[in-house]
């Protein structure tokens, strides 16, 4: 007789609840933020959030959850279980969460899209990630310097320039870096690879600045230009060069006489006078010059050009 109640019970329950369901209605309300529910036992789960109360611990290190599902979600870091797998590709993912988001890429399904510029995304936190760039938002501050990043990830990495760290070393020649990417652009050194081709002439870069800027030669493009007289250059180096003709600041030194000059490479050329480094050979009659102005000029001989 027990046994039937408690059946009939169990039946009434479901039958009530399969009427919520349809009914939308939801008869346990919280009475510290008014939020309803279903189901009472939804309603003690939710209790949790006010209270505080976390009555699931893991008996591998002790973390606390304040429901059974998030504890057993934890435990997978533990057990290193996976159940939950891609039809399509294999990879396997410890939340069915997860493999829900990782399924878009097989599928192409962007469900969340931003209302100001229309770009779409797989999953809510990329649309979250990209509205800061309308609204500015920098939620993300640096602890010594004061520094704000819109993403946690650039504030990690940002960190690295207090803490030294670089956990990217070259397996190469065990240089180590703060980024992955400087890493990356360092190891085409060691292989010689030039990813970044010039479709004007053919010429080879390792990285996609250099290209850039390698392009200006065809395109005669002068990006730079001097607030003080109007001339304009390629490259930034020439400009921050140039200006110093306008200022009289001669940074680079010679370490044997003392001499100055406004850029590196002047100092270079005036070193040959003390080195007696002479570069440029002739390749009629083997003589040797320290500049290559001198080295045409002498050509001119085995030529006869006139200038």
């Amino acid at each position: 007789m027990d046994v039937i109640c408690v059946e009939r019970d169990f039946l009434s329950q479901e039958t009530w609840l399969d009427k919520r369901i349809h009914t939308g209605e939801k008869p346990y309300s919280c009475d510290q933020c008014g939020k309803s529910f279903a189901e009472s036992q939804s309603l003690v789960r939710h209790k949790r959030i006010h209270t505080g109360l976390k009555p699931y611990s893991c008996d591998h290190c002790g973390k606390r959850f304040n429901e059974s599902g998030c504890l057993v979600s934890h435990m997978r870091i533990h057990t290193g279980e996976k159940p939950y797998g891609c039809d399509q590709c294999g990879k396997s993912f410890a939340e069915l969460g997860n493999l829900v988001r990782h399924k878009r890429i097989h599928t192409g399904l962007q469900p969340y899209s931003c209302d100001q510029c229309g770009k779409r995304f797989n999953n809510s936190g990329s649309l979250v990630s990209h509205m800061r760039i309308h609204t500015g938002e920098k939620p993300y501050s640096c602890d010594q310097c004061g520094k704000r990043f819109a993403q946690s990830g650039n504030l990690v990495t940002h960190m690295r320039i207090h803490t030294g760290e670089k956990p990217y070393s070259c397996e190469y020649c065990e240089k180590k870096f703060a980024v992955s990417g400087a890493l990356v652009t360092h190891k085409k050194v060691h292989t010689g690879e030039k990813s970044y081709g010039c479709d004007q002439c053919g010429k080879g870069f390792a990285q996609s600045g250099h290209l850039v800027t390698h392009m200006r030669i065809h395109t005669e493009e002068k990006p730079y230009s001097c607030d003080l007289c109007g001339k304009r250059f390629a490259y930034s180096g020439s400009l921050v060069a140039h200006m110093r003709i306008h200022t009289g600041e001669k940074p680079c030194s010679c370490d044997q006489c003392g001499k100055r000059f406004n850029d590196s490479g002047a100092l270079v050329k005036h070193m040959r006078v003390h080195t007696g480094e002479k570069p440029y050979g002739c390749d009629q009659c083997a003589k040797r010059f320290a500049y290559s102005g001198n080295l045409v000029a002498h050509m001119r001989i085995h030529t006869g050009e006139k200038p």
